[in-house]
């Protein structure tokens, strides 16, 4: 233990814990105590986390914090399980599964997947459920996601968010689903979800949907790192992943010049490219060569294209608009979007100038299907700006504000309202 920790110390490791290594804890208990336990697991995980509140900042820190979480959170389910009289008879035979699958860990067959967290995905994954439903279940058990965080990441909101979880795990129950891995030969089936839960991590680490920090750089690393272990994995290295490999790392290279010295947003043309990581973009290159040894297109192909644009662009006067346009097209064909249709719209304002951009969003806004996301308004407002109409503009960046709860991005549209003044 490391004494001297105050009440405040223990306060924001706890909550450093939560954000970036509950998904990993949450994982490892799943392993121990089989992940048909998942109810169980969440509810000894806040039961672990509340006595590491009351206990740290007097016995001091633990040397490894989350092997301690882990350990009391496993006793608690263990006391758990022995005082349900159902399942007190199955102690010595969770016993030893839990050391069987400690051993299989320790030395995993070259066929298996090995890390515990993805694991947990394909296992979360299941395809009795609907995707968006196993998708979200997946975000707040292996992710660690709030429901407010989950409900950004699909443009719903949070009752409707709670009640897909709650249906989710009634259906669980109900059929009886039984949540184990599947062997190699049926991973594929499951890739796609597990493919869209790291790429909405890696969404919520490069633009957080709340908080003081517009980048959370550890859900960026994980995403990149789950992604790289898939194309070690005979069953799950298609040209699929190495396109969302090519687009994490592309994107994810921009990550260190997003933010100024205070923690404000800047724009792509505020960036200064020189702290682009040139070594991810490489990385992001070869890896969207190695995507084009397929015959088909996913969206992860033409986003990685994209990203590419910006990334190999010296300025954002030089950025190739008109092939960025293209790609958008091509991404509304197979994979139509509100949200890829606004950002087609500046594409078009770049190319065609902020007239025929404003016309494309304002017929977004029309369908209301963006009605809650702030990028709409504050998209609007910058086109009208640009057009010399600042008291239309400073009209939509208040709608924006309204919509926003990340503290950079709301400090991003006031400064950009006091520009209207």
């Amino acid at each position: 233990m490391t004494p001297g920790a105050s009440d405040a110390d223990v306060r924001g490791l706890i909550e450093r814990i939560f954000r970036e290594r509950i998904g990993r804890i949450v994982a490892t208990l799943a392993r121990i105590l089989g992940p048909d336990r998942l109810d169980l697991i969440e509810d000894v995980v806040q039961d672990a986390l509340l006595k590491a509140l009351r206990v740290w900042a007097y016995e001091g820190v633990p040397g490894n914090p989350s092997a301690w979480l882990i350990q009391v959170a496993k006793n608690r389910a263990m006391d758990a399980l022995r005082r349900d009289r159902t399942l007190a008879a199955k102690e010595l035979e969770l016993i030893r599964w839990a050391r069987a699958a400690q051993a299989a860990r320790d030395m995993p067959a070259d066929d298996e997947l090995s890390d515990d967290r993805l694991r947990l995905m394909f296992i979360c994954c299941h395809d009795a459920l609907p995707r968006e439903a196993r998708v979200s279940l997946t975000l707040k058990t292996v992710g660690g996601f709030t429901v407010p965080e989950i409900a950004r990441a699909f443009l719903a909101d949070d009752t409707a968010i709670a009640q897909r979880l709650v249906r989710a795990k009634r259906r669980i129950q109900e059929e009886r689903l039984e949540f184990e891995l599947p062997p190699p030969a049926l991973l594929p089936a499951r890739l796609d979800s597990v493919l869209d839960v790291i790429y909405l991590l890696f969404n919520e680490g490069y633009s957080a949907s709340s908080g003081e920090d517009l980048v959370r750089p550890d859900l960026v690393r994980e995403a990149i790192r789950l992604a790289e272990l898939l194309l070690e994995h005979a069953s799950t290295r298609t040209p699929k992943v190495h396109a969302l490999l090519a687009l994490m790392l592309l994107q994810g290279a921009r990550l260190s010049a997003r933010t100024d010295a205070a923690g404000d947003l800047l724009l792509l043309a505020e960036q200064d490219r020189a702290r682009w990581d040139l070594s991810m973009i490489q990385r992001g290159m070869a890896e969207l060569a190695a995507a084009g040894s397929g015959d088909s297109m996913s969206a992860y192909h033409l986003e990685a294209g994209i990203a590419a644009c910006h990334a190999l662009a010296p300025s954002l006067a030089a950025t190739d608009w008109r092939q960025i346009r293209w790609y958008y097209d091509e991404l509304l064909a197979i994979a139509p979007s509100p949200v890829i249709a606004l950002n087609r719209a500046v594409a078009i304002a770049h190319v065609d100038g902020p007239a025929a951009g404003l016309r494309e969003v304002d017929a977004i806004a029309n369908g209301q299907a963006l009605a809650n996301y702030y990028l709409l308004p504050a998209t609007r407002g910058e086109l009208l700006v640009r057009l010399g109409r600042l008291q239309e503009g400073a009209e939509a960046f208040r709608s924006a504000l309204a919509l926003v709860a990340s503290l950079p991005e709301r400090r991003f549209l006031e400064r950009k309202l006091r520009d209207t003044e």
